[in-house]
């Protein structure tokens, strides 16, 4: 998901930051799931026994050990979410996992171990997120027959010494050769450790491709959340325009991406409505070179940042002007127009999420009868240099719309 975790555990981690990779891809990043592109540790801690997922919505944020300096821990507002994902566990070709969480051996852990503590000490839910972008060969490796018990042993040891609730693994992309491991390592780990949490981020669906691989009606059943990432839905790919970061709807032939298609997809492929989940992204898309509005032919123009560099607060604190932006009332998405190259990553186009198209979001998860809404990173909706109780907006307005 997590979009460039592991990435993130090279150069830029190595420097204390992270940036996002910003080189234009030859098509989207992902792989439609038909096949379509796009410690063990000691006795286990006293945990609260699992929600029912039968009756909530979930909120469930993602805190990237990489980007901590942008939320602490201790400034965490729990009552805008109901699960933390701690990112990331990292499976290893051996089976065995790197438990830094993209920082360091024993920072990371203790942070991950602070976490879950303080999730527990509100009420909340805290999984171990297993996995990101670029970790698909480790994921291949570790889930083959021979490692897969290995693998198994060292999610539940993880699990258990830290006090995680549950596990949510990130296989991406998941290739149709890759279909048959996955399933197995979802039976396993179930069999291995029936009582937690299990959640599985997957891809959201270009338009016009293949139908969604009957592969993820049996994992639904197996899982208790099925989340589609829906952030990130656009670049500046062949065939396409412009187009929002994450639409609600307004899909189109040469703008194939929306929430709402994406849900249908899966629908489609017999996932219940009450497993889906859709994802917001608290970060923003920089197109520079020219195009000012979703919709327009891209011509010269590029994606030129994303994910990290244009955190929601990035977007606030240095492009945000009443007069840039603007509103598309078909996608139920806002954008920033820009006539000349504007900010540090000089854009003309800046495509996000606000409180606006948060509260839409979640007014169609209610009114759809899906399962709750992933975030994408919480880290990068906190404002810090806000008044006490309005320094994460985004959270607030996702978490009201969803009650």
């Amino acid at each position: 998901m997590l979009r460039r975790l592991v990435v993130s555990l090279g150069l830029a981690c190595a420097l204390g930051a992270c940036q996002a990779d910003s080189t234009p891809s030859d098509g989207p990043p992902v792989i439609d799931p038909a096949g379509t592109p796009e410690g063990a540790g000691g006795p286990a801690p006293t945990t609260t026994p699992p929600t029912s997922t039968a009756d909530a919505r979930w909120v469930m944020a993602y805190y990237a050990g990489y980007e901590r300096s942008l939320l602490p821990a201790a400034d965490v507002e729990w009552e805008n979410l109901t699960h933390l994902a701690v990112g990331a566990a990292l499976p290893k070709a051996d089976g065995t996992l790197d438990t830094t969480y993209a920082i360091d051996p024993v920072k990371g852990p203790a942070m991950a171990k602070e976490l879950v503590e303080l999730a527990h000490g509100r009420g909340k839910k805290a999984l171990v997120m297993v996995g990101g972008e670029g970790a698909h060969d480790g994921w291949v490796a570790a889930a083959a027959e021979k490692k897969l018990p290995t693998l198994v042993a060292a999610l539940v040891a993880l699990r258990k010494e830290v006090g995680f609730d549950g596990y949510d693994l990130d296989w991406e992309p998941v290739l149709p050769a890759d279909e048959p491991s996955l399933l197995a390592l979802v039976r396993a780990l179930k069999k291995a450790d029936p009582n937690a949490l299990m959640t599985l981020p997957v891809n959201w669906i270009t338009t016009g491709t293949a139908p969604v691989s009957g592969v993820y009606a049996q994992l639904a059943a197996l899982v208790d959340r099925l989340n589609i990432m829906t952030y990130g839905m656009a670049r500046d790919w062949p065939g396409w325009k412009a187009w929002h970061s994450s639409a609600l709807d307004g899909a189109g032939p040469d703008t194939p991406s929306s929430v709402k298609s994406s849900v249908d997809a899966y629908l489609a492929a017999g996932v219940p409505a009450a497993k889906l989940g859709v994802g917001a992204g608290l970060y923003g898309t920089c197109w520079g070179g020219g195009v000012s509005a979703p919709g327009q032919a891209v011509g010269s123009s590029r994606v030129v940042a994303n994910d990290h560099v244009m955190s929601y607060r990035a977007i606030v604190e240095g492009y945000l002007k009443p007069a840039a932006r603007k509103w598309d009332s078909v996608a139920s998405s806002p954008y920033l127009a820009f006539s000349a190259p504007t900010g540090a990553q000089k854009c003309t186009l800046v495509s996000y999420e606000d409180e606006e198209s948060v509260r839409a979001k979640a007014a169609y998860v209610k009114s759809a009868g899906l399962g709750g809404v992933i975030v994408w990173t919480l880290n990068q909706g906190h404002l810090p240099s806000q008044p006490a109780g309005k320094r994460n907006p985004m959270m607030r307005a996702l978490s009201d719309g969803l009650r």
